[in-house]
């Protein structure tokens, strides 16, 4: 961020590498498998996770390109620089024959149908190769459901997750993520020209100060008016509590005495 609120020590950061390393090798290595992979698209935040997952699995970890006949020209050649630098396996698959036999004219609905292609091939690869989906979703993304519902969102663990996509931007420039990512626009790149933030219509570096104060520090609106201008507040919390379906499992109507994601919560780590 460009007051400097979001910079860490490089103490800090080596502490929340460390941390995530652990996180992702523990969470797959206590399912009994080994393997985990994530799709890299070129952007910032897939750049994060697959370094953080090849220091945490080496070569049980593969990354997979995913571009379609709408991605930047980039993207590609900025994941196969990553992977160089980083000495991680890849594979790159086209969805442009999934996206030309189920014609989409609408750029939502094609960028979301994107999206659940990609996670589609990265779920049938994790079954290929006996291995787990990695998430790539920050937080910022998370808390405003800037994400589709089975698409990019979908993963069985995500390591950045509890990140703000300002701190990522750190993150990235401690773990040597090359300056092509980490200069370039944020875009989830679902359709020629798309940008995030010229979609939300604010940039991160003023949503994320303001969702930080909401959700870590639990300032209310009054206090976030006091503080930040009034149409960016109101704009942050309608997508906080507009998509919150979004960060559920879906809702399952209770019959029984003990009822999943009601009052059953079974604790995976419990050992029977």
């Amino acid at each position: 961020m460009e007051n400097g609120q979001w910079k860490m020590s490089n103490e800090k950061w080596e502490l929340i590498e460390d941390f995530l390393i652990r996180f992702i090798y523990e969470e797959i290595t206590k399912t009994g498998l080994k393997k985990g992979i994530c799709g890299l698209s070129g952007g910032i935040d897939s750049a994060v996770v697959a370094v953080l997952a090849k220091k945490a699995l080496g070569k049980n970890f593969k990354a997979f390109m995913l571009p379609s006949q709408f991605s930047s020209s980039s993207s590609i050649e900025d994941a196969k620089e990553l992977c160089k630098k980083f000495d991680i396996e890849y594979e790159i698959i086209s969805i442009e024959p999934l996206l030309n036999a189920y014609k989409i004219e609408d750029k939502v609905r094609l960028g979301n149908f994107s999206a659940r292609m990609r996670m589609a091939i990265l779920y049938d690869k994790s079954a290929e190769l006996n291995a787990l989906v990695i998430g790539t979703s920050n937080k910022s993304e998370l808390m405003l459901g800037y994400g589709t519902l089975y698409g990019d969102l979908a993963s069985a663990l995500n390591p950045i997750g509890d990140l703000y996509k300002s701190e990522i931007f750190e993150f990235a420039k401690y773990l040597g993520v090359p300056e092509s990512i980490i200069k370039k626009p944020p875009s989830a790149d679902l359709w020629q020209g798309q940008s995030d933030e010229a979609e939300l219509g604010y940039s991160y570096s003023e949503i994320d100060p303001v969702l930080e104060d909401f959700v870590d520090n639990r300032a209310t609106k009054k206090e976030l008016l006091q503080k930040y201008d009034k149409d960016l507040v109101e704009f942050v919390l309608k997508k906080v509590y507009q998509n919150q379906f979004k960060r559920k499992l879906p809702i399952i109507a209770k019959l029984k005495s003990r009822t999943i994601g009601h009052d059953f919560l079974y604790e995976r780590d419990i050992r029977l």
